[in-house]
């Protein structure tokens, strides 16, 4: 994929994605944001025969900011029920969280979120064997009862694993109602309400999203039936904790989705504290051999927790177990069916 142009690049996306002649497909931006991705999807869907329109939303004012969960699209129903009556919707603005997302999804309109910079889209392109590949792990995941993670510095937690579903994300999606993040490539679920207790210590060297900080000082979380009852650690604990107290929603200590990265292109050196050139920092969460746990919201994943209170943690070197079973083994994953080497 080396020296393609962006809508080459989203070609190959859109053929990933199984659009197909006679489709309706439409990218949905706001204000300035992604003009640029919005022209090379239209050209690319065109390509293959697709419909193809360009939903742009007003700007945010600049006192709104961002929040998990709040969208363009609150307040303009017009606007979601056409959203509901396309076959694919491209996400350039990041609806996850939101209700008008799930909306989206439960009338059929498969969604595809690209809001990474474009030289990250083209360098971690979907791929099919990645998408075989997080298919199988998801199956082992929705198959298991109990997940623990273990880690040399400290972590060991336990997730009780039997209310919630299991995600696949391969960075393209074909299926009704599916929504997927490109790039990706991982595979989570969540643990049951009451069901996580135990120790994950974040070590030097794992990410803090969304607060772009590289952990220097291990912080160190107690968990209790699902929910965090204490934080220690040095400054970056101290920045977790402000964080949390500042949305002064108790719903931001539950305990949110949990899973593992699988794709090998990703680097976890890329990473580079407090320089992100746009995008989600979905690199740093697909990383090979990543575990990842969350905290706050599990709406996505059917829960009530719909908290704006969210992080996500990468945590490298660890080791999960499913059902007793080694999954992945200080950072590498070991189940011979769902490895995955660099071509």
């Amino acid at each position: 994929m080396d020296h393609l142009s962006f809508t080459e690049i989203c070609l190959h996306q859109l053929r990933m994605s199984g659009v197909r002649n006679g489709e309706r497909l439409i990218v949905l931006t706001q204000g300035n944001d992604r003009l640029a991705y919005a022209d090379a999807f239209m050209s690319a869907g065109r390509q293959l025969g697709a419909e193809m329109f360009h939903m742009r939303l007003p700007a945010p004012l600049p006192s709104e900011g961002w929040a998990v969960g709040v969208t363009g699209l609150a307040g303009m129903p017009g606007a979601v029920e056409a959203l509901k009556n396309c076959d694919m919707l491209i996400d350039c603005i990041f609806l996850l969280f939101s209700p008008e997302q799930m909306a989206i999804q439960a009338a059929g309109t498969r969604i595809l979120t690209a809001v990474e910079p474009p030289e990250l889209l083209a360098r971690l392109q979907p791929f099919p064997e990645l998408r075989e590949k997080v298919t199988i792990a998801a199956e082992l995941l929705d198959r298991a009862k109990v997940m623990r993670i273990t880690s040399p510095y400290g972590t060991d937690v336990t997730y009780k694993l039997n209310t919630y579903p299991t995600v696949a994300e391969y960075a393209c999606t074909d299926t009704p109602g599916r929504w997927d993040h490109w790039p990706s490539g991982f595979v989570f679920t969540g643990g049951d309400d009451d069901g996580v207790d135990g120790t994950i210590v974040v070590a030097p060297g794992d990410i803090l999203l969304p607060q772009l900080l590289m952990v220097r000082e291990p912080i160190t979380y107690t968990i209790e039936r699902g929910w965090i009852t204490d934080i220690r650690g040095g400054l970056e604990a101290d920045i977790v904790s402000a964080y949390m107290d500042s949305f002064n929603d108790p719903q931001g200590r539950g305990m949110s989705h949990v899973g593992w990265g699988m794709n090998p292109y990703a680097r976890w050196h890329n990473f580079v504290p407090g320089q992100f050139p746009g995008g989600m920092g979905m690199e740093a969460r697909s990383f090979y051999g990543n575990v990842m746990f969350s905290t706050g919201p599990n709406n996505e994943l059917g829960g009530l927790n719909d908290t704006a209170c969210h992080l996500d943690i990468p945590l490298r070197n660890c080791s999960l177990f499913l059902d007793d079973a080694p999954v992945v083994i200080a950072g590498d994953i070991v189940v011979k069916e769902i490895q995955l080497d660099a071509r």
